[in-house]
């Protein structure tokens, strides 16, 4: 069964309820470690928070929301070994898992809507590393992180 752990800011929860609920659905095992309320919050400290629990084997997969996904997945890169996508379109977000081993997905919830959200999700989990090839540039990718000292 597929561990995923959900989480954004403020701006994202409302989009991180109905993704949640689609992972539940799915057969997925949820962990959502974000916000409870609409109150004005910080995407650094939620990406953080869901990189964490990916990097550390906490759940396979994890899923970052805020109002364009690009500063919660900024945050979620800073971990060594996160590979954390920003998408807005099925296709990127399946390639990212078939070519660069994308371990996190972010979308902004003023970019996609539901039904572009959950497309984007679907697209990422149903695809799968093809390793080869691909496989080497994603080690290139691990050694800048390792000569940089940290994501």
């Amino acid at each position: 069964m597929t561990r995923i752990v959900i989480s954004s800011d403020h701006v994202g929860l409302g989009l991180r309820k109905a993704v949640a609920a689609h992972l539940q659905a799915r057969g997925c095992v949820v962990e959502d470690v974000g916000p409870t309320s609409d109150a004005r919050t910080d995407y650094p400290k939620w990406g953080e928070a869901a990189a964490r629990i990916v990097r550390d084997g906490g759940a396979d997969f994890g899923i970052v929301i805020c109002g364009t996904g690009f500063g919660i997945s900024l945050a979620a890169n800073k971990l060594k070994g996160i590979r954390c996508v920003v998408c807005s379109e099925p296709y990127t977000a399946r390639l990212s898992r078939q070519h660069n081993n994308a371990n996190m997905l972010a979308f902004g919830a003023r970019v996609v809507g539901e039904d572009l959200a959950l497309m984007i999700v679907d697209a990422f989990l149903d695809a799968a590393f093809e390793g080869g090839r691909h496989a080497n540039r994603v080690a290139m990718i691990g050694d800048i992180e390792a000569r940089e000292g940290g994501g």
